[in-house]
């Protein structure tokens, strides 16, 4: 290792936002290739406003890891959709390869925050759009 090889700090409000979005899921990152020497990984914090989800999305060939900060979360997965997994403050996930998935803050007064860490970077294939009431359980923000 050389010594112009160093730790790089990215400070809170100075995060990556020009990353792969997906409706109501908000993705900024710390460490990505964007903006840091990494090359093989991404990581970051995803948010969901009160009742808001993502559009139905996988993430290529990355594998994710995410932990729950704050908040109620739930994945829907499978088949339109019809399956599902709750997660609050604590919780560790993992979604595998091209496994599409909807993100969903279940909670409307409180934000969901997750940090995400992808390899090798931060793939985002949005997918076609479901209605709301596909999704079991899910209730939307009043707009």
């Amino acid at each position: 290792m050389t010594a112009s090889v160093k730790p790089i700090v990215t400070r809170k409000d100075q995060e990556h936002a020009g990353t792969g979005q997906s409706g109501g899921a908000r993705r900024i990152s710390g460490v990505s290739p964007q903006h840091t020497p990494a090359t093989r990984i991404w990581f970051g914090k995803v948010s969901n406003e009160p009742g808001y989800r993502s559009l139905p999305h996988h993430h290529g060939e990355a594998e994710t890891g995410g932990y729950v900060l704050k908040g109620k979360g739930r994945i829907y997965w499978g088949e339109n959709y019809a399956e599902f997994i709750d997660m609050t403050e604590g919780d560790f996930v993992f979604v595998p390869p091209l496994m599409p998935h909807v993100e969903v803050n279940m909670s409307t007064t409180e934000e969901l925050v997750w940090m995400t860490c992808r390899t090798p970077d931060n793939i985002v294939v949005n997918l076609e759009d479901v209605p709301d009431e596909t999704l079991v359980g899910y209730i939307p923000p009043a707009r």
